[in-house]
């Protein structure tokens, strides 16, 4: 299992081997080089939005102007609620453009 600093949920973010092995088998080209961009999306995010599907969970936008051409690293983050918050990656995958709706956080 890895952490992830993410200063916007004020907890670190885990990352497991099932969902590591999810993103490898589902979009390699995010963990092509390690994790270096889920580290930065969580650490340093352009935006944030609320999944409009799932209020539990967030979305973590950063752009990665080198990588792909120029893409948005998307990193889905759930979030638990009750007495122990945990924060775990659902997933994490390429756009090129940033969903509808309203961000919860943007970069000034």
């Amino acid at each position: 299992m890895v952490f992830f600093v993410c200063p916007y949920l004020g907890g670190p973010v885990e990352l497991t081997r099932e969902r590591e092995r999810h993103i490898l088998r589902k979009h390699p080209e995010v963990m092509a080089d390690q994790s270096d961009r889920l580290a930065l999306a969580l650490s340093d995010p352009d935006e944030v939005h609320r999944d409009p599907d799932d209020a539990g969970s967030r979305l973590f936008f950063r752009w990665i102007h080198d990588w792909l051409g120029g893409k948005n690293l998307v990193v889905v983050v759930v979030s638990s609620s009750g007495p122990v918050v945990r924060h775990w990656v659902v997933t994490a995958f390429p756009s090129r453009k940033v969903p509808a709706g309203e961000p919860e956080w943007k970069r000034g």
